[in-house]
């Protein structure tokens, strides 16, 4: 964990503190079901309360989605960790993101091996992720790019992971297209009004079935 700690000596009772918090911040996963070693190391690893809002940094070890700038929202730490187990990411990956926020979900999927190739539409927050992930060991596997992760690349790159940081009432074809055969997509889909995980996978002869999972607490995917 890089996180600037200038003046703070081992031993130092801030950060027994923290290390006390971070411990009872992965437990409460724990005791909520979440066992994944790998999902559970990022995240105790990636310290959530770097990208929350400042005013809502008491709450950034909580279980509560936090509000951003420009109406946007950080996933629940739980919500998060059902993507995440749902996604298994494997070391050297290459995965698209959609929708950067904070930059807390790319900080984890880095974390966690991937190559991460994250696309934010508002630049703003985009710029705000691209200076929080740059106090990380991980930012050298991120890369940011501002504009809307649902229309068509003109690059024909595919993915074997992709994660929708949001929820729709459908994926686009757009978005599917980009999905590497044997790939995995995980996001939500908006169903009878109430966002459900979901996760799509693509066979090897470029053929998706979608399953879904359970109820997230996640926010609209904030369209143009």
């Amino acid at each position: 964990m890089r996180v600037d700690r200038q003046g703070l000596s081992e031993g130092d009772p801030t950060l027994d503190a923290e290390a006390v918090e971070t411990a009872a911040f992965v437990l409460a996963l724990r005791a909520k079901g979440y066992r994944d070693k790998a999902v559970l190391g990022a995240m105790e690893r990636v310290p959530r309360n770097l990208f929350a809002p400042r005013r809502f940094a008491d709450l950034s070890r909580s279980d509560v989605a936090l509000p951003l700038p420009y109406g946007q929202t950080m996933s629940a730490p739980t919500t998060v960790a059902a993507m995440l187990v749902a996604l298994a990411l494997e070391e050297g990956m290459a995965v698209y993101e959609v929708g950067t926020g904070s930059g807390y979900v790319s900080a984890l999927l880095a974390r966690l091996g991937g190559v991460v190739e994250s696309v934010e539409r508002i630049e703003a927050l985009c710029d705000a992720a691209a200076l929080r992930l740059g106090q990380l060991d991980v930012a050298a596997s991120i890369g940011l790019g501002h504009g809307d992760g649902l229309l068509p690349r003109r690059n024909r790159e595919r993915f074997p992971r992709m994660l929708v940081n949001g929820a729709l009432p459908a994926f686009p074809d757009t978005l599917l297209e980009r999905l590497a055969p044997g790939g995995r997509l995980v996001g939500a889909l908006t169903v009878d009004g109430f966002p459900r995980l979901a996760v799509v996978e693509k066979n090897e002869e470029g053929v998706t079935t979608r399953r879904l999972g359970t109820s997230l607490r996640i926010a609209p995917l904030v369209m143009r």
